[in-house]
């Protein structure tokens, strides 16, 4: 019985996954190219930018300049794709709750997948270009920085699923959308690292699970060399949280709108 309905779950996103592709990408495919290009031309740009403006800006912390910056755009951009695109899924696909097997979770897993998917490989390629002209070494630590990478995933996904719940109750959230995710990037680690920060200021963020997530991709990157914090059961406890919240806010709010 589990192992049917988890086929039939597996077929209902693969079908979504194929459609959401075809819509934003074109039947070729090739606008997938831009779902990973988009963030690697960003973060490229930026590390250009910072090694002009600010070239000494890492280095007086004993780190290089362009493993810092790659590991906190990419984190930022993840975080921020996933909110942008999860908040608007429900109402802009609200056709396909006609079907009786296809649900709100199925919507929103397929976007999860996809986005995750899609940085994932951006982030993939930008490391292995930035370490063929030697900026960046092999990360010390594989697996902290799979899991690290997973825990930004999972409660961006958390924090967009209860944007999405308050967009389908008020219209005027959606207005707010952009400037939330903007005001992730002074408090998702990507600028600093926690240790940098005063002892008061060091406590404050590290409520803010994001900066765990951030932290442990450095502390995988740079090795421990580097003072790096993080805690990955608060951090997956609030996660979960939020996750378990949105979902929840998301169901509450189906009558909200209108299945055509």
């Amino acid at each position: 019985m589990i192992v049917a309905e988890f086929r039939q779950h597996s077929r209902v996103i693969g079908a979504l996954l194929m459609r959401e592709m075809t819509t934003r990408f074109g039947r070729e495919g090739i606008g997938f190219l831009w779902l990973v290009g988009e963030p690697l031309l960003f973060c490229v740009g930026v590390i250009a930018l910072w090694s002009v403006v600010k070239p000494t800006f890492a280095s007086e912390h004993g780190l290089r300049l362009a493993p810092f910056v790659m590991t906190g755009y990419m984190c930022l951009i993840l975080m921020r794709r996933l909110i942008g695109l999860l908040t608007p899924a429900v109402q802009s696909n609200v056709g396909l709750l006609y079907h009786r097997f296809v649900t709100p979770a199925h919507i929103l897993a397929t976007r999860v997948l996809l986005e995750v998917a899609g940085g994932t490989l951006s982030f993939a390629i930008l490391y292995a270009v930035l370490a063929f002209i030697q900026q960046v070494q092999p990360p010390e630590n594989y697996l902290l920085l799979y899991a690290g990478w997973g825990l930004i995933a999972f409660c961006a996904t958390g924090l967009g699923l209860i944007m999405t719940g308050l967009v389908m109750r008020y219209e005027i959230v959606e207005r707010v959308v952009g400037l939330i995710s903007y005001l992730l990037m002074p408090v998702s680690g990507a600028f600093f690292m926690v240790a940098w920060l005063p002892p008061s200021a060091q406590k404050v963020m590290l409520y803010i699970p994001f900066v765990h997530g951030t932290e442990a991709i450095r502390g995988a990157i740079f090795g421990e060399f580097v003072e790096t914090h993080y805690d990955f059961g608060y951090a997956l406890i609030v996660g979960a949280i939020m996750n378990i919240v949105g979902l929840l806010m998301v169901y509450s709010s189906l009558d909200r709108i209108e299945v055509e």
